[in-house]
């Protein structure tokens, strides 16, 4: 197994305080091998017991409530051992809050936990385990990651590759011919569909459902409204209510398939309540359910990209509002600094440049502005005060 040495690290430094860890995000991202890479470490060590469960395989069916967990977990404690409990998509055993809170607090135990739905943290578990649990998010695999997975240097060859296949660490096995990797990232797909969407919320309109995701993976980038598209709907002989839509698009960005981001006025200083926009988590299951090629959507999936890249640098990531057009990203740090960058293709006339780069030139505040684009012959210029960066440049950093 690759090592994604960014997670482990920051598993590590959360251990020993007494907290629950819980690694979020969607299926088939790494959150198992990253708590099986764990097991192996911690293994090493002989003053160290180990007792993993993991609900993806039938040998732990029979763990299915809080009580037979628990029940499980004490024949396999040892005394006088660090107890590492290590559990693998722990939302598939009921009340299993329960025992986290139980044993989060024991002497010389640590407990590691990963889950693929938002809903695990937004209620028994916070409501219960109050602020003891620290949860990390998985993200699909950088571009850096990427290359390093499949054994590619940096190049535009490799980033077509990664702007068509996406980030799922599986395809290292499974490999970037085509048809393979769209048949195994359209099985992804559906799993996480069928049993982190449709079975979870009992959804009985499983057509719209997926219509729904097309829709808006057809839209990424564009602000949605639940009316505008219960009107669309109806315009094709359907007749979906907005309270509706809003609740299955609720249920796709808690299974993390994909992720919303609202506006932000930055005259009125003030978040818009309405019509967000909405990026997939990953753009190679995106464009695995779209089909064809990326040439009539390169834009949408660059927005996509930077989007997720942002996020993993640690950005609140918003979408600005100015009076006079819109900004791509504005993106705050927890120490309140802030950015503001625009997404594009290629910059090639006067008007495309005049759209990127002047709305970030209508801003009225002195933070750093940036432009990513695929611009050939692009590396990082400076547009007064603007810096303009080649998005493979863009992948490959750190930090902003």
């Amino acid at each position: 197994m690759l090592q994604r040495h960014e997670y482990i690290s920051q598993i590590d430094k959360w251990l020993g305080k007494d907290l629950v860890i819980v690694l979020t995000g969607q299926r088939r991202v790494g959150k198992s091998c990253l708590l099986k890479l764990l097991c192996q470490q911690k293994a090493e060590n002989p003053k160290n017991n180990i007792i993993y469960i993991d609900k993806e395989k039938h040998q732990f069916d029979s763990i299915a409530t809080h009580s037979q967990l628990n029940e499980y977990i004490e024949q396999h404690r040892a005394a006088g051992c660090v107890n590492y409990i290590l559990i693998d998509e722990v939302q598939e055993i009921a009340e299993f809050e329960r025992s986290l809170r139980n044993y989060c607090s024991e002497p010389d135990t640590e407990v590691i936990v990963t889950g693929s739905n938002a809903k695990m943290l937004s209620g028994e578990l916070a409501t219960i385990i109050g602020g003891r649990y620290k949860e990390i998010y998985i993200h699909p695999l950088s571009y850096s990651e990427f290359l390093s997975f499949h054994g590619m240097s940096d190049s535009d060859d490799a980033l077509a590759s990664y702007l068509q296949y996406g980030g799922m660490p599986g395809l290292q096995k499974i490999g970037l011919s085509e048809d393979f990797a769209l048949e195994y990232l359209q099985d992804i797909y559906h799993t996480v569909l069928l049993k982190d969407v449709i079975l979870r919320n009992n959804i009985r309109n499983a057509t719209f459902l997926e219509n729904l995701a097309l829709f808006i993976a057809d839209n990424i980038g564009k602000p949605i409204s639940a009316y505008s598209i219960a009107r669309y709907m109806k315009s094709q002989g359907e007749s979906i209510n907005p309270t509706t839509i809003l609740e299955y698009i609720r249920y796709l960005c808690e299974a993390f398939i994909m992720r919303s981001i609202k506006r932000y006025d930055l005259h009125g200083k003030r978040l818009f309540d309405s019509n967000h926009k909405y990026y997939f988590e990953d753009h190679g299951l995106r464009n695995a359910i779209v089909g064809g090629s990326r040439e009539g959507d390169i834009e949408k999936i660059i927005e996509n990209v930077v989007l997720q890249h942002l996020l993993r640098m640690g950005y609140q990531v918003t979408v600005g509002q100015l009076r006079a057009g819109e900004i791509d990203f504005v993106c705050t740090t927890r120490g309140g600094g802030r950015i503001y960058l625009q997404a594009s293709y290629v910059i090639v006339d006067s008007a495309t440049r005049e759209r990127e780069f002047g709305n970030l030139q209508a801003i009225g505040d002195n933070y750093p502005k940036y432009v990513v684009s695929m611009t050939p012959l692009v590396t990082k210029t400076n547009n007064n005060g603007i810096i303009h960066l080649h998005l493979r440049q863009f992948l490959l950093s750190k930090s902003l």
